[in-house]
């Protein structure tokens, strides 16, 4: 379960997310809606401290995954991106073969094991739903695939460490119809292992894929609900304006 208690976040002076608590079960698809700006993305990237990446962040409040506060002193960063994968809205294959760009988080961990490592880039990339259009070029560069076989490929590379969490950041945004309705299936099927937050733009696909969803504005939370009755009733006036088209 992942849980924020009063989080604030700061870029410098500019207060970017402003009080926010929420709770997300396990096994379970959460999406994160609003206009560009608003701080979902912000909001995602907490829960493997990457906006730490960014000079002059500072952050308040708790983060906690199965009840540990990430954020304290003794916890191994690397070990917390292990548990808890991420997926970027460009497909991010890395120059290697297909069965390499798998393989990678595992060597990176000292994983030395061949049997082992040739098992888990297969599990992988058949839980990713790739693996019968790739068993028979694993030696081929990334880069031969498509744009929605790079970015399942990429899913496969953050599922090989075995995480518990898999954050995706708008992951279907640079694809065709096609590509964008095979990651919506493959998340579906891959909440049964894992716990997933999405950030999209597109409400039908939030509507589509997610169980409960959070409407962000101006870094504030406005409302986070059940995902049917955000988008049939919402409580919001707010979220009503935004589902309907009304700004954003």
């Amino acid at each position: 379960m992942i849980e924020t208690k009063d989080i604030n976040f700061y870029y410098g002076s500019f207060h970017a997310l402003k009080n926010i608590s929420m709770k997300m079960e396990a096994n379970t698809v959460t999406a994160f809606i609003g206009p560009s700006g608003c701080g979902k993305s912000t909001f995602l990237r907490l829960f493997n401290r990457m906006n730490e990446l960014i000079a002059g962040t500072h952050l308040t409040g708790e983060c906690l995954i199965d009840g540990e506060n990430i954020y304290r002193k003794s916890v191994q960063v690397d070990e917390l991106r292990k548990k808890v994968g991420m997926v970027f809205q460009k497909p991010n294959p890395f120059p290697k073969s297909i069965f390499e760009n798998v393989a990678y988080g595992l060597r990176v961990n000292d994983i030395r094991n061949r049997s082992f490592i040739a098992r888990r880039v297969e599990e992988s990339l058949k839980a990713a739903a790739l693996w019968d259009e790739v068993r028979d070029k694993l030696k081929k560069s990334a880069f031969e695939l498509s744009g929605g076989q790079q970015q399942r490929l990429c899913i496969a590379r953050a599922l090989a460490v075995s995480p518990s969490i898999l954050l995706m950041d708008e992951p279907a945004s640079a694809l065709d119809p096609v590509s964008t309705s095979k990651i919506e299936e493959l998340i579906y099927s891959l909440k049964k292992e894992y716990t997933i937050v999405i950030v999209t733009h597109n409400m039908q696909q939030a509507a589509r894929v997610s169980d409960r969803t959070g409407f962000f504005m101006l870094g504030e939370l406005v409302e986070f609900n059940d995902t049917k009755k955000m988008f049939l009733n919402p409580e919001k006036e707010q979220t009503q304006n935004y589902i309907t088209g009304r700004f954003g």
